[in-house]
Protein backbone atom coordinates (compact mmCIF):
# COMPACT_ATOMS: atom_id res chain seq x y z
CA UNK A 1 0.00 0.00 0.00
CA UNK A 2 1.30 3.46 -0.89
CA UNK A 3 1.44 6.17 1.71
CA UNK A 4 1.71 9.94 1.65
CA UNK A 5 4.99 11.44 2.91
CA UNK A 6 3.32 11.95 6.31
CA UNK A 7 2.36 8.25 6.52
CA UNK A 8 -1.34 8.26 5.65
CA UNK A 9 -2.38 5.33 3.43
CA UNK A 10 -3.28 6.46 -0.08
CA UNK A 11 -6.69 5.11 -1.13
CA UNK A 12 -6.34 2.40 -3.79
CA UNK A 13 -6.48 3.41 -7.43
CA UNK A 14 -8.60 0.35 -8.17
CA UNK A 15 -10.96 -1.31 -5.71
CA UNK A 16 -14.58 -2.28 -5.34
CA UNK A 17 -17.03 0.42 -4.29
CA UNK A 18 -17.11 -0.46 -0.60
CA UNK A 19 -13.34 -0.63 -0.26
CA UNK A 20 -12.97 2.68 -2.10
CA UNK A 21 -15.53 4.48 0.08
CA UNK A 22 -14.00 3.12 3.29
CA UNK A 23 -10.46 4.01 2.17
CA UNK A 24 -11.36 7.61 1.28
CA UNK A 25 -13.31 8.11 4.49
CA UNK A 26 -10.39 6.75 6.52
CA UNK A 27 -7.96 8.96 4.59
CA UNK A 28 -9.96 12.04 5.51
CA UNK A 29 -10.29 10.92 9.13
CA UNK A 30 -6.52 10.55 9.33
CA UNK A 31 -6.09 13.95 7.71
CA UNK A 32 -8.10 15.56 10.52
CA UNK A 33 -5.90 13.89 13.13
CA UNK A 34 -2.78 15.01 11.26
CA UNK A 35 -3.95 18.64 11.18
CA UNK A 36 -4.20 18.59 14.98
CA UNK A 37 -0.94 16.78 15.70
CA UNK A 38 1.98 18.48 17.37
CA UNK A 39 0.08 21.54 18.57
CA UNK A 40 -0.30 22.88 22.09
CA UNK A 41 -3.72 23.24 23.70
CA UNK A 42 -3.75 27.02 23.25
CA UNK A 43 -3.00 26.61 19.53
CA UNK A 44 -5.81 24.08 19.09
CA UNK A 45 -8.18 26.67 20.54
CA UNK A 46 -7.21 29.49 18.16
CA UNK A 47 -10.07 30.62 15.95
CA UNK A 48 -9.65 30.70 12.19
CA UNK A 49 -10.39 34.35 11.42
CA UNK A 50 -12.83 36.84 12.80
CA UNK A 51 -15.79 36.57 12.97
CA UNK A 52 -15.47 32.77 12.85
CA UNK A 53 -14.99 30.93 16.13
CA UNK A 54 -13.98 27.68 14.37
CA UNK A 55 -10.96 25.97 15.94
CA UNK A 56 -9.14 22.70 15.35
CA UNK A 57 -10.35 21.41 18.72
CA UNK A 58 -13.90 22.44 17.80
CA UNK A 59 -13.60 20.59 14.47
CA UNK A 60 -12.61 17.37 16.26
CA UNK A 61 -15.61 17.73 18.58
CA UNK A 62 -17.92 18.56 15.67
CA UNK A 63 -16.82 15.54 13.65
CA UNK A 64 -17.35 13.29 16.68
CA UNK A 65 -20.95 14.56 16.69
CA UNK A 66 -21.24 14.02 12.92
CA UNK A 67 -19.95 10.45 13.21
CA UNK A 68 -22.47 9.72 15.98
CA UNK A 69 -25.35 11.32 14.11
CA UNK A 70 -24.93 9.56 10.78
CA UNK A 71 -23.85 6.09 11.90
CA UNK A 72 -25.63 5.64 15.24
CA UNK A 73 -28.71 7.83 15.06
CA UNK A 74 -29.54 7.72 11.36
CA UNK A 75 -28.11 4.44 10.10
CA UNK A 76 -28.54 2.26 13.20
CA UNK A 77 -31.62 4.12 14.52
CA UNK A 78 -30.13 4.37 18.02
CA UNK A 79 -31.31 6.94 20.52
CA UNK A 80 -28.02 8.36 21.79
CA UNK A 81 -27.27 11.68 23.43
CA UNK A 82 -24.76 14.13 21.97
CA UNK A 83 -21.10 13.33 22.55
CA UNK A 84 -20.47 16.82 23.94
CA UNK A 85 -23.94 17.86 25.11
CA UNK A 86 -22.73 21.11 26.68
CA UNK A 87 -21.08 22.16 23.39
CA UNK A 88 -24.31 22.66 21.47
CA UNK A 89 -25.84 20.46 18.83
CA UNK A 90 -22.92 20.91 16.45
CA UNK A 91 -20.17 20.32 19.03
CA UNK A 92 -18.08 23.38 18.15
CA UNK A 93 -18.22 25.13 21.54
CA UNK A 94 -15.11 24.60 23.66
CA UNK A 95 -14.83 23.91 27.39
CA UNK A 96 -11.72 24.98 29.30
CA UNK A 97 -11.32 21.60 30.97
CA UNK A 98 -11.58 19.52 27.77
CA UNK A 99 -8.39 19.30 25.76
CA UNK A 100 -7.40 17.54 22.58
CA UNK A 101 -6.66 14.18 24.22
CA UNK A 102 -10.21 13.86 25.54
CA UNK A 103 -11.77 15.17 22.33
CA UNK A 104 -9.64 12.89 20.13
CA UNK A 105 -10.46 9.87 22.30
CA UNK A 106 -14.19 10.62 22.02
CA UNK A 107 -13.90 11.20 18.27
CA UNK A 108 -11.95 7.94 17.81
CA UNK A 109 -14.58 6.07 19.85
CA UNK A 110 -17.26 7.42 17.52
CA UNK A 111 -15.25 6.39 14.45
CA UNK A 112 -14.78 2.89 15.90
CA UNK A 113 -18.48 2.57 16.77
CA UNK A 114 -19.47 3.68 13.28
CA UNK A 115 -17.19 1.06 11.74
CA UNK A 116 -18.77 -1.62 13.95
CA UNK A 117 -22.29 -0.61 12.97
CA UNK A 118 -21.65 -0.75 9.23
CA UNK A 119 -19.23 -3.69 9.12
CA UNK A 120 -21.80 -6.23 7.95
CA UNK A 121 -24.20 -3.82 6.25
CA UNK A 122 -24.84 -3.51 2.56
CA UNK A 123 -24.28 -0.18 0.87
CA UNK A 124 -27.96 -0.43 -0.09
CA UNK A 125 -29.16 -0.70 3.54
CA UNK A 126 -30.94 2.45 4.67
CA UNK A 127 -31.14 4.64 7.70
CA UNK A 128 -34.02 6.88 8.72
CA UNK A 129 -33.81 10.64 8.67
CA UNK A 130 -35.53 13.07 10.98
CA UNK A 131 -38.44 14.97 9.50
CA UNK A 132 -36.25 18.05 9.04
CA UNK A 133 -33.40 16.09 7.41
CA UNK A 134 -35.88 14.22 5.19
CA UNK A 135 -37.24 17.56 4.02
CA UNK A 136 -33.74 18.66 3.01
CA UNK A 137 -32.85 15.39 1.30
CA UNK A 138 -36.27 14.79 -0.23
CA UNK A 139 -36.65 11.27 1.15
CA UNK A 140 -37.30 9.75 4.59
CA UNK A 141 -34.20 7.58 4.37
CA UNK A 142 -30.76 7.36 2.87
CA UNK A 143 -28.58 4.41 1.93
CA UNK A 144 -25.31 3.59 3.63
CA UNK A 145 -23.70 4.49 0.30
CA UNK A 146 -25.22 7.99 0.55
CA UNK A 147 -24.07 8.32 4.16
CA UNK A 148 -20.50 7.32 3.33
CA UNK A 149 -20.28 9.74 0.40
CA UNK A 150 -21.73 12.46 2.61
CA UNK A 151 -19.18 11.70 5.35
CA UNK A 152 -16.33 11.92 2.82
CA UNK A 153 -17.52 15.35 1.69
CA UNK A 154 -18.09 16.47 5.28
CA UNK A 155 -14.53 15.56 6.25
CA UNK A 156 -13.06 16.98 3.03
CA UNK A 157 -14.79 20.32 3.60
CA UNK A 158 -13.75 20.53 7.23
CA UNK A 159 -10.21 19.38 6.44
CA UNK A 160 -10.01 22.41 4.14
CA UNK A 161 -10.98 24.55 7.11
CA UNK A 162 -8.43 22.70 9.26
CA UNK A 163 -5.72 23.32 6.68
CA UNK A 164 -6.35 27.07 6.74
CA UNK A 165 -6.49 27.16 10.54
CA UNK A 166 -3.25 25.15 10.82
CA UNK A 167 -1.49 27.39 8.29
CA UNK A 168 -2.50 30.41 10.36
CA UNK A 169 -1.11 28.83 13.52
CA UNK A 170 2.30 27.63 12.40
CA UNK A 171 2.50 27.81 8.61
CA UNK A 172 2.08 24.05 8.08
CA UNK A 173 0.11 23.28 4.91
CA UNK A 174 -0.67 20.29 2.75
CA UNK A 175 -3.15 17.47 2.42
Amino acid sequence: MNTTPDGRPVPPAHADERAMLEAWLDFHRETLALKCSGLRDDQLRLAAVSPSSMTLLGLVQHLAEVERNWFQRIFADQQVSPVFAESGADGFALRPERGIDEAMAAWQAEVDRGRELIADASLDDSGSLSEQEAGQVGDPGVSLRWIMVHMIEEYARHNGHADLIREGIDGVTGA
